[in-house]
Parts: structure tokens; sequence; C-alpha cells
């Protein structure tokens, strides 16, 4: 039975993945489109970069969730070495720190302050 929940784990690991690259993928492709589409209409540029920022950075916050859920259970499920464990905490440091760069660069404020 632990083999298979070890298969089962794996191969959950492989679409959470896919997922959060194609929610990165796909929302940047959207978002690009959409501010082609406003540049061809528009003549004032500042607010459709803007927009395509806010909407490329929401896309890779939430791809980064998916990203970070895949590796905890590749770790916990599938190997689960001390190694392994040191892997994840940098990897999840490091994401963690761009989730909350990212949060700052579009809303403008940490993400335990009050809204504005």
């Amino acid at each position: 039975m632990s083999e298979m929940l070890r298969l089962v784990a794996e191969w959950s690991v492989l679409l959470i993945e896919a997922l959060g690259i194609v929610i990165i993928t796909l929302v940047a492709v959207y978002a690009l489109v959409q501010a082609l589409r406003r540049l061809i209409k528009e003549t004032e540029r500042e607010p459709i970069f803007q927009e395509l920022r806010q909407r490329v950075g929401s896309g890779i916050l939430l791809g980064l969730e998916f990203l970070i859920a895949a590796d905890i259970i590749h770790t916990v499920a599938v190997d689960l070495t001390f190694y392994s464990v040191g892997v994840l905490a940098v990897v999840v440091l490091v994401r963690t720190f761009l989730s909350f760069t990212l949060e700052v660069e579009l809303t403008g404020r940490w993400p335990w302050q009050a809204k504005r």
C-alpha cells in the first residue's frame, strides 16, 4: 500500500506542478492579448501597462502557490529526508519572498497591512 500511496503522490505532484505552470502561462498570454487589444484602440499607454503588470503579477502569485503545494507534497509523501526538507525550506523561503515582493508591487502594501 505504501508504494501505491507514493505513486499517487508522484502523479499528484506532476499534476499540481503542471497546473501551476499552466496558470502562469495562460494568465500571461491572456494579459498580453488584452493589453494588445487595448493598445490598438487607446492612445494612453500607462494604464494599459499597469493593468498588464497587475494581471501577470496576479497569475504568477497564483501559480507560485500551486508550485509550493507540489513541492510540499513531494517532500512529505515521496522524498522525506533531511536533505529534501532543507531544500524544501529554501525553496519555500525563496518563493514566499517572491510572493511577498509581488504582493507589495501589485498592491503597494505588505499582506499583513490593512487595506487603504
